[in-house]
């Protein structure tokens, strides 16, 4: 790789990189000749991830990114080891994780989406779950879809006397991780129990609960059997036409199916601290949807190689801008404006030679 020659050519990096997207082409040959990028991690995201890079490669030719979906978890796991350009998570790192990472990282939010409880049950729409009910299934308590406290809140609802079969990732998650922080924060019993974290525990002696891997498998699991309900991103339930989402009951005590707008408002009512951490265990607002994360970015303060770094910040600009047009059509939620710009200037930190627009 040929490395940034200073004077005219850095001067040519800088300029070039402050106009737009398709001018990046001539921004990364002028600085020695485009570059490749290699990611791994979440499944959450991987379809827009996927998506973005794709078009990205149409617009910048030089430039083409790799991302293979592989769970949060493992994710993480190769970005500590550096054998990978950026990872993803939808749970962010830990300051110890952190900490054994000697090029620094940025944690960057780059979008943001429910996780849904998707079911199986032909004939049955519009579930509604209390908080009481969905705790108790996903601890095995509740094993059969016509019990009463999941009656109770359908009532004219032909509930069938089935076996509720329990559909949960097997590999290290980001969503797991979520979901269950979501799960101890509404239930003492689920905290003590089963408690948080990209991998748990379940109850498989108390009912019937099967492993699959990726948001991609726990879906294909819950096609496939029915009687089946999972937790999955919402883009992947509403992509699979024969799943049904059940509405859940948030902290005011209101059921509220998953969609873009309630969505949108839980993101309202939360703020990013400074480092861009939030997690959202239990929002508040009457019209918040219960189960919402931002989906992480992790990328490395410093690249030996400065083309890598200016692809870097080429990739996350895409991702800013046009990559955020995608997010409705793909079932994620565009990042705030105000959640852009921060985004945007910390990670205009990773290189001088490049300089991430939004506007």
């Amino acid at each position: 790789m040929i490395m940034i020659k200073k004077s005219l050519e850095e001067t040519t990096c800088r300029v070039v990189s402050s106009l737009s997207v398709l001018a990046i082409t001539i921004s990364l040959a002028a600085c020695g000749g485009g570059d490749s990028l290699t990611g791994a991690g979440a499944s959450f995201p991987a379809p827009l991830y996927q998506n973005w890079f794709v078009q990205l490669n149409k617009e910048v030719p030089t430039l083409k990114v790799n991302y293979q979906s592989q769970g949060s978890g493992a994710g993480v796991e190769q970005f500590m080891k550096e054998t990978v350009d950026f990872g993803a998570s939808d749970v962010a790192m830990t300051d110890e994780e952190i900490a054994k990472v000697s090029r620094g990282v940025l944690l960057l939010p780059m979008t943001a989406g429910s996780i849904v409880l998707a079911y199986n049950l032909p004939g049955v729409e519009g579930l509604k779950l209390t908080r009481e009910a969905y705790v108790n299934i996903l601890l095995g308590n509740i094993t059969k879809w016509d019990d009463p406290k999941i009656a109770q809140a359908n009532p004219g609802v032909n509930l069938p006397n089935l076996p509720i079969k329990v559909i949960h990732r097997s590999d290290g998650s980001g969503t797991t991780g979520v979901f269950t922080k979501h799960l101890s924060a509404i239930s003492p019993a689920w905290k003590k129990e089963i408690g948080a974290g990209k991998s748990v525990k379940w109850p498989t002696g108390k009912g019937t609960f099967i492993g699959g891997k990726g948001n991609e498998g726990v879906t294909a699991n819950i096609v496939q059997n029915e009687g089946a309900i999972g937790y999955i991103e919402f883009g992947y339930a509403k992509d699979e036409e024969k799943l049904n989402m059940a509405e859940l009951e948030n902290k005011a005590g209101k059921f509220i199916a998953p969609t873009d707008e309630s969505a949108a408002k839980t993101l309202a009512n939360v703020q990013l601290p400074e480092n861009l951490r939030a997690f959202i265990t239990d929002p508040e607002g009457d019209d918040s949807y219960p189960v919402v994360t931002y989906t992480w970015m992790l990328v490395y303060k410093q690249y030996d190689d400065p083309n890598k770094a200016i692809a870097v910040e080429t990739m996350i600009q895409y991702g800013l801008t046009k990559g955020q047009e995608q997010s409705l059509k793909l079932g994620y939620v565009p990042l705030p404006t105000n959640v852009v710009e921060r985004v945007a200037e910390t990670a205009n930190e990773i290189t001088p030679d490049f300089d991430i627009k939004v506007n």
